[in-house]
């Protein structure tokens, strides 16, 4: 009887043969050596030229020309920056010890003692009420003799205001001490924080406390000749003409508080 072939097989050898494993262990290493970036653009080694000649290098450079087009735009249309301008001083010509000379630009006869403010009581123009408003409280807080002419109850006191500071148009409010001309309302804020307005108006008479009896310190009441309607009846020719007692609002100075 035959005994089984006990011998080991070519094939079975052949792949357990340690001179092949290690040929194909070094080739596999060898493999893998390989770099893995070989795009000459995308390499260490590369230069920069080549990184621009890429597309990616193009749209770098694109970037920067469009960078460099909007700068020059914006130096184009930008405004030059301007130097800071220096704080505003109260000039020396409002200075109490100079505003009480006799040498005033513009004065107002018969107005020595009290304070004469040429306002507006309408609101067509809000600052312009807010700055008339604002005034008038000021030198109330005071509580010396005020004379308010709103010029939009009497054209007389826009007409006597353009007289006597020579121009046509002109700001409200406008301020007058004791006769002399002081300024508007910019002015008298200013006066007003540097302490200057309490000496202008010092030994000017003290108002009363309570209102006028007679037009409520508005400083107008109605005309009692015509009751307002600014026509009166003339007997004489027996026809209705205007009143010469009122303005054109029918109005006249309250005789108790603006006598």
């Amino acid at each position: 009887m035959e005994s089984p072939d006990t011998t080991p097989k070519s094939g079975f050898s052949s792949y357990f043969n340690r001179s092949l494993t290690l040929n194909s262990s070094s080739d596999l290493a060898a493999t893998t050596a390989k770099p893995l970036y070989t795009a000459p653009s995308l390499q260490r080694g590369g230069s920069i030229k080549s990184l621009y000649s890429s597309p990616f290098g193009s749209m770098v450079s694109a970037g920067n020309s469009l960078k460099g087009k909007v700068r020059k735009l914006c130096s184009i249309f930008e405004s030059p920056k301007l130097a800071p301008t220096p704080p505003k001083l109260l000039p020396a010509a409002l200075d109490s010890s100079n505003f009480v000379a006799d040498d005033a630009p513009f004065r107002l006869p018969g107005t020595e003692e009290r304070v004469v403010i040429y306002h507006t009581s309408l609101r067509g123009v809000r600052k312009t009420f807010q700055d008339c408003h604002s005034i008038r409280m000021i030198f109330r807080g005071f509580r010396v003799s005020i004379d308010e002419r709103d010029i939009s109850m009497d054209v007389a006191y826009r007409k006597e205001l353009q007289r006597v500071l020579g121009e046509k148009r002109i700001s409200l409010p406008q301020v007058f001490i004791k006769g002399k001309y002081v300024g508007g309302a910019d002015v008298i804020r200013q006066l007003l924080e540097a302490g200057e307005l309490v000496r202008l108006v010092k030994g000017l008479p003290l108002r009363p406390a309570d209102p006028c009896e007679g037009c409520d310190d508005m400083r107008f009441a109605p005309c009692g000749r015509c009751n307002g309607s600014r026509k009166v009846f003339d007997e004489e020719e027996e026809e209705r003409k205007r009143c010469t007692e009122c303005n054109e609002n029918g109005l006249v100075r309250c005789p108790l508080c603006c006598c």
